[in-house]
């Protein structure tokens, strides 16, 4: 199998780890991110370039990872205007099924492949390479795109056709929401009642309750210090996602209430398990 020459867009708190893994593997890689300052540290052992094109015209198989539809529109708008034929296009980035069906149909109409591959997991095993990749596209690019996957991922889920791996990944997002808020209001409701939150983490943790989810936001909620692995706005976007998907659930609006008013208050840029911070200052109230 031929070494195919890879790219990637979108360097921020996923997208680096994960290109740095790629990076890591030996593969011939070309970045780039649109503050350019952090594509410094690929310099000494990737190309760092400039614009979308050039990462184009670079690489075989192009890897996006970028925040929400509006940036991804943008940057696919770009690739577009390019001559794509027989590159493969990977994009890892949380959107709407509806902007995901719409960018692989044009993709494939210029001959080229379109893979739609969300993952579970934030920035710690983004880092160590251990993603959950959930993957929509044709067989024969999954196969193609397999051996990078896993460089990036412990694990590769093929789901189907385009629109597929989106479709998993607003699922298992919805889910965790959920978890999040519930762990948050529990460990409020500990807290009221003079129990101390490394035993009662410890007791979530060790008990059927414990996921995870759970254990990841233990030092964070122990510490009661929220630097962001998964912003809670990138949530709140997740949230209203599955809602447009068809969430129409007992808890959907329950969330979006939840995470919309944190996001108001101020709280959208720090970690999602900061939704506590929100809850705490509303109950005082």
């Amino acid at each position: 199998m031929k070494e195919e020459k890879l790219g990637f867009i979108g360097l921020g708190n996923m997208g680096r780890p994960m290109a740095k893994n790629l990076e890591k593997s030996g593969s011939l890689l070309s970045v780039y991110n649109r503050t350019i300052e952090k594509a410094e540290e690929f310099k000494e052992n990737s190309v760092v370039c400039h614009t979308v094109s050039e990462v184009i015209r670079n690489s075989d198989i192009i890897f996006t990872m970028l925040t929400n539809d509006d940036a991804v529109k943008a940057v696919y708008e770009e690739i577009l205007t390019q001559n794509i034929s027989e590159k493969l296009f990977v994009d890892m980035s949380t959107i709407s099924p509806e902007l995901t069906k719409e960018i692989s149909a044009a993709i494939i109409i210029k001959e080229a492949g379109f893979i739609d591959a969300p993952v579970a997991g934030s920035t710690k095993p983004a880092a160590e390479g251990t993603l959950i990749i959930m993957a929509g596209g044709a067989e024969k690019d999954i196969r193609r795109a397999e051996p990078y996957l896993r460089k990036m991922g412990k694990s590769i889920k093929h789901l189907g056709e385009n629109g597929k791996g989106i479709a998993a990944k607003l699922s298992v997002n919805y889910f965790i929401s959920t978890i999040y808020q519930g762990l948050a209001e529990t460990i409020l409701l500990s807290d009221k009642l003079g129990i101390g939150r490394a035993e009662m983490l410890d007791i979530i943790n060790e008990s059927a309750s414990g996921s995870g989810a759970t254990k990841v936001k233990t030092p964070l909620l122990t510490a009661d210090h929220y630097e962001p692995a998964f912003a809670l706005d990138l949530m709140l976007k997740d949230i209203l996602l599955a809602k447009n998907a068809g969430a129409h659930f007992p808890l959907s609006n329950v969330l979006i209430e939840t995470y919309q008013s944190a996001h108001d208050a101020g709280f959208g840029n720090e970690d999602v398990i900061g939704i506590i911070n929100y809850l705490r200052q509303s109950s005082d109230h």
